[in-house]
């Protein structure tokens, strides 16, 4: 398939099932049969009636199913083991025609669970919050998964019904609302999907036809994008990013771990999945973005299609985010290894990658490869303090602010914010947050919450943390010991007003200029600078005062740096932004 799937709006109800000799449609208790159509589809000839529950019973040859939903269902009201409900898509009427949409220039990404960024727990209780994200001057919500999963606490990564949202947060209607609610403070918004594996729990898929195959991801089977039978799982995929991006209203997507997306073909997944956003955005006449994450330091997501990249707009850069946590924290164990050092915070800010093709101890071999950055706008990387992953995969969800002092936790903030790079917030860091963001499930089988329990254990002991005070993920209090409090300590208001100051000078002075040539980084063993030709950050990482030789007007400082007309001088762990004269 070399472009986007012509799509139709079904009149009545359609299953892909290649796998069973039989399927039968159930709707509101009756059933009724099914004729096979092309390419492993099933047709019925009962038309589609908003409101009704329907499900499907399938025949493996010998003994019928249990009714089970739709892998394709838009709503499963009573959750992922429920029959799913008929949907109508024109229900919702929204009232942001004037949205243009955007692109990651220029943009500043906060990341939140919808679960714990408030009390509430909900799609409404992220809108009561729409003005406090838009004073501090975010411009783009990215919400992790809100695909539904077993039970009613998740991260969201178990997803098992990739076109429906979680009933819990508020279902589709609850996320067309509030993505209504933030195009009309001016934010955009982002949705996290998962399409490398299916969660475990509640995922019929498999029962209908052949979405995974053989080999594992270490989350679950790998989805089959290339084995026989493979087209239609594809277009599973495709319709899915089609339907966020246009009956959603969704400005962009943020793609989970796409080196686990095995696809050798001539064209891979992600350079159809760009087709279909870039087809999204010509029929909305709105700006439409994908955002990949991936572990390979891999330029082709970012690389135009012509030079024989995915044309992605951007993707993640956890290389900044090792070299600055390493210097700030000290840690340096695991995949931290080769960190630690401003000349490599350096080269990260100045290369995007540290492993560009050079040997990594932790991995034993070498690894990724070179960005152009004559070619490649700086917008095309995410850089962040933290996020989801680097918080809650942690032994025991604790934060970079549960660990470092109001300096430090700022100082990293400022460099993030005056790098060229696209700057991501995760939700809590702002202000300080002191509760952690641990691992939660609450998986309706007790074998797989036990599992995972284990699962969680394992791991951290490979890494070399201690496991004694792993919370346990199905434990609900270690949900509800993740959700943000939003009572301010008076050092919690002075960090937030550090944050607001540092993203409003970052728009004032135009840091987010789109290419790295524009930027010079300087450091010596204890500091580094970030340049430009009418300002500049100087940062201290080191317990000692420094002084910088580069003089200016101190514009702000955290802390009590100076500066003068031949230096700036900088506080233990302080850092000033400069302009010069």
């Amino acid at each position: 398939m070399t472009n986007p799937a012509p799509r139709r709006t079904p009149t009545t109800y359609r299953v892909w099932a290649p796998t069973p000799a039989d399927v039968r449609l159930v709707v509101d208790g009756t059933t009724h049969p099914m004729t096979p159509a092309d390419n492993g589809w099933w047709e019925s000839f009962v038309p589609l009636r908003p409101g009704a529950r329907y499900g499907y019973r399938l025949f493996d040859g010998d003994t019928w199913s249990k009714v089970v939903p739709d892998p394709r269902a838009r709503r499963l009201p009573d959750g992922v083991h429920g029959l799913a409900e008929t949907t109508d898509e024109t229900s919702f009427t929204f009232t942001d025609d004037t949205w243009r949409g955007v692109s990651p220039g220029g943009q500043v990404i906060y990341e939140l669970h919808t679960g714990t960024f408030t009390e509430q727990g909900d799609f409404a209780g992220i809108e009561t919050k729409l003005d406090y994200l838009a004073d501090l001057g975010v411009t783009v919500i990215e919400l992790m998964p809100v695909q539904p999963f077993g039970g009613n606490r998740n991260w969201g990564y178990d997803g098992v019904s990739w076109h429906a949202v979680h009933e819990g947060y508020g279902g589709p209607e609850g996320l067309k609302h509030l993505v209504d609610a933030a195009h009309a403070k001016g934010i955009a918004v982002m949705l996290d999907v998962v399409y490398n594996h299916f969660g475990p729990d509640g995922n019929y898929a498999g029962m209908f036809g052949p979405y995974t195959t053989s080999g594992d991801t270490a989350w679950g089977d790998v989805v089959n994008l290339w084995e026989k039978n493979s087209d239609e799982v594809r277009n599973y995929i495709l319709d899915a990013v089609y339907m966020w991006l246009t009956d959603y209203h969704i400005d962009g997507l943020r793609l989970d771990a796409v080196q686990a997306y095995h696809d050798p073909g001539a064209e891979h997944i992600l350079a159809q999945m760009q087709k279909t956003a870039e087809q999204a955005a010509a029929e909305t006449g709105r700006q439409k973005f994908l955002i990949a994450e991936s572990d390979q330091n891999d330029p082709r997501l970012t690389r135009g299609r012509a030079g024989g990249g995915y044309g992605l707009a951007a993707q993640w850069d956890d290389d900044i985010h090792h070299a600055l946590h390493t210097l700030v924290s000290g840690e340096q164990h695991a995949y931290y290894s080769d960190f630690g050092t401003t000349e490599v915070l350096a080269k990260t800010l100045t290369g995007v990658f540290y492993h560009n093709g050079c040997s990594s101890s932790f991995r034993g071999r070498t690894h990724g490869a070179p960005v152009d950055t004559h070619a490649t706008p700086a917008s095309c990387f995410v850089t962040y303090t933290t996020t989801h992953d680097q918080t809650g995969n942690r032994a025991r969800g604790d934060r970079p602010s549960m660990n470092l002092p109001p300096e430090k936790q700022v100082l990293k903030a400022a460099v993030i914010c005056c790098s060229p790079y696209t700057p991501m917030l995760f939700m809590g860091e702002e202000f300080g947050a002191e509760t952690p963001f641990a691992f939660f499930c609450s998986h309706t089988d007790d074998e797989l919450n036990r599992l995972t329990d284990q699962g969680r254990h394992r791991e951290f002991a490979y890494f070399g943390w201690d496991t004694d005070d792993v919370p346990v993920p199905s434990d609900e209090q270690t949900f509800l010991d993740s959700k943000l409090r939003w009572d301010f300590s008076p050092e919690q208001q002075r960090i937030l007003d550090a944050y607001t100051t540092l993203l409003r000078l970052r728009r004032t002075w135009r840091l987010a200029r789109p290419w790295l040539d524009e930027v010079t980084v300087n450091h010596s063993d204890q500091w580094l600078t970030i340049e430009r030709d009418d300002v500049f950050l100087a940062a201290n990482f080191s317990d000692r005062e420094q002084r910088i030789p580069l003089g200016g007007r101190l514009i702000y400082s955290f802390t009590g740096a100076r500066a003068t007309d031949s230096e700036t001088i900088l506080d233990p762990w302080g850092f000033a932004l400069v302009a010069r004269t």
